[in-house]
């Protein structure tokens, strides 16, 4: 029964997984009258094509997408909802532990004669050392079936939130190009959460008030036996504002947690 719905599914004019989710969970409830719900879940794999920062070698980055829908009966036609999301990797700098490097080479710089303007100038061209985390930064934005999400979209606001992207081949100028750009943008778990808040607020302004945004964000330590993990759930309201460190939005705040491993 599954396989025939999903292959007639697949027959129609359907070019997004969000969608096949929704038409799947459709026909499942029509096929299924003493049914008041049906839930499709569906993952897949994306292959996002890139070029690296300074040879432009070409490499490819695989992306997990996730994807769901639900359908409720009611007296009249179905109620859809259907949801569309993505998992990125990319790096983050931890702005602590450069300020702490920073203020150490400040320092000795200082006892070596260097004026203070030139000690600037040389910070503003060479960020201080720092540890760095693998993230995973989770997008999720879930509306109603006759809505349409950009995923494209949404991968690119999890690129853009971390301090730098990754990358699979790298030769020598581009490391340092993708080091540098990390460096010069440290970031906190928390930092990247509220990133990706901002850009899914310019992003999708046209989005219904009865959206709802999942944002999480994994970082894992180097230096520590723990990962870093913050997250942040919301009914979409273009006119929130997400400035703070810790933000709060009608009651809602990114909860930062340390998960021991």
């Amino acid at each position: 029964m599954i396989d025939e719905v999903l292959q007639q599914a697949i027959d129609g004019d359907v070019n997004k997984i969000e969608k096949l989710c929704s038409v799947v969970a459709r026909k499942l409830l029509d096929r299924h009258e003493y049914a008041d719900r049906t839930e499709v879940f569906m993952r897949s794999e994306y292959m996002v094509k890139r070029e690296t920062p300074v040879s432009l070698t070409a490499c490819d980055e695989v992306v997990k997408v996730h994807a769901r829908a639900v359908a409720r009966r009611t007296f009249r036609s179905p109620i859809v909802r259907k949801s569309i999301g993505a998992e990125v990797t990319g790096m983050t700098a931890c702005p602590c532990a450069q300020n702490i490097m920073k203020e150490r080479a400040d320092h000795v710089l200082q006892n070596l004669g260097v004026a203070q303007d030139q000690i600037e100038a040389f910070f503003n061209e060479v960020p201080m050392a720092t540890h760095n985390q693998r993230g995973r930064g989770f997008l999720c934005i879930e509306t109603d079936d006759d809505q349409d999400v950009d995923l494209e979209k949404i991968i690119w606001i999890l690129k853009e939130s971390m301090s730098a992207g990754i990358y699979e081949l790298l030769k020598r100028g581009d490391e340092g190009a993708v080091v540098l750009a990390a460096h010069k943008n440290p970031r906190f778990v928390e930092d990247c959460v509220r990133e990706m808040a901002k850009k899914v607020l310019a992003e999708f302004e046209y989005l219904a008030g009865d959206s709802v945004i999942t944002i999480k964000q994994t970082n894992e330590e180097s230096i520590h036996q723990h990962d870093a993990y913050a997250d942040f759930f919301w009914l979409y309201d273009s006119n929130y504002e997400i400035f703070s460190l810790f933000p709060t939005c009608e009651n809602q705040i990114i909860r930062v947690i340390k998960s021991i491993v």
